[in-house]
């Protein structure tokens, strides 16, 4: 109880209200010199990317097999999936897609997703229920410690994928700021005369200071245009991987003018113009939008204080008459 007294004084709230913000000071100041670099990382696995993609060459031009896919070691996770046979079960080409648009192409990504889609509701369950048997074993019938286990189950069956879909949500949400760019500078490069595999490269490299996954998903998609058969599937998977209905078109657009040949550079402004007229009607959306949202923040808190402002020397008058 005491301890309690002394920290709603006011010198204790104060000293830690002080401590916090020399605290957040600190991190605000030191937090970018710790920062990795998302573009040289994120350029490596698209080497990494591309070197699978020419050994997967290599091996379909000297044996029969129809693709190399790479085997993840022998781990308990793979022990875990490969036993409980998770690939039919969860749907494994869904969580596959599902990955690749929140930028996680590795089989090793799919084969963690798959074991901790059984992993965390058996460790929520059972962090629940320890929990309630220790801490609350006085307060909480055995019943209700089931009913409360059972409840944190199916939030761990559901957290993984929870998890997976705000990725691809942030993935999206940087990739579509930065396409309108991306696209004008592509139409930039088809019009000066480059090719389409030169004109994508130099996109990624000049956008990459502003959205990484855009600039990685270019890469790759460079990657595959250089080594995969048929070019046709390369833009595809463009458009699979974001997710994104403004890049499918621009991928059919770039899917058509491979095949009969149409002038790339119309297309290209056609759709760089109706992408701005989206992008600013989005923006006018969101912007009227705003005076229904900021009506219950200035009832709480803006009235409150202009009432002070104008009646508080009123009331400060009347009480020195008084």
């Amino acid at each position: 109880m005491n301890f309690i007294t002394s920290l709603l004084q006011i010198e204790t709230m104060i000293t830690l209200l002080v401590g916090l913000a020399v605290f957040g000071t600190v991190i605000t100041v030191a937090a970018p010199y710790f920062e990795n670099d998302k573009l040289k990382s994120r350029t490596k696995a698209v080497a990494e990317e591309r070197d699978r993609l020419r050994s997967q060459l290599k091996a379909q031009l000297n044996s029969s097999e129809a693709r190399l896919r790479e085997k993840p070691k022998a781990g308990l996770y793979t022990q875990i999936v490969e036993a409980l046979n998770l690939r039919a079960v969860f749907q494994g080409d869904a969580a596959r897609e599902s990955l690749r648009k929140a930028g996680f192409r590795s089989e090793k990504h799919l084969v963690t997703f798959l074991a901790f889609r059984v992993i965390t509701p058996i460790v929520f369950g059972i962090i629940t229920f320890v929990y309630t048997s220790t801490v609350f074993a006085d307060r909480v019938p055995p019943n209700l410690r089931i009913a409360g286990s059972f409840i944190a189950m199916v939030v761990g069956f559901y957290m993984p994928q929870v998890a997976l879909q705000n990725f691809i949500q942030r993935r999206q949400a940087s990739i579509k700021k930065a396409w309108s760019d991306a696209l004008d500078l592509l139409l930039i490069c088809v019009e000066s005369g480059m090719a389409l595999e030169p004109s994508l490269q130099r996109v990624a490299r000049e956008i990459g200071s502003q959205s990484v996954p855009l600039a990685e998903e270019l890469s790759l998609t460079v990657a595959e245009l250089s080594y995969l058969q048929d070019r046709r599937k390369a833009l595809d998977n463009l458009g699979k991987r974001t997710g994104l209905e403004t890049v499918k078109a621009v991928v059919t657009s770039l899917i058509q003018s491979e095949r009969y040949g149409t002038p790339l550079g119309t297309a290209l402004r056609v759709l760089a113009q109706e992408n701005r007229d989206a992008r600013m009607s989005e923006a006018e959306k969101k912007a009227a939008a705003l005076p229904p949202k900021l009506t219950v923040p200035m009832i709480l808190f803006f009235l409150p204080v202009i009432f002070v402002v104008i009646l508080g020397p009123s009331v400060i008058m009347v009480m020195k008459i008084d």
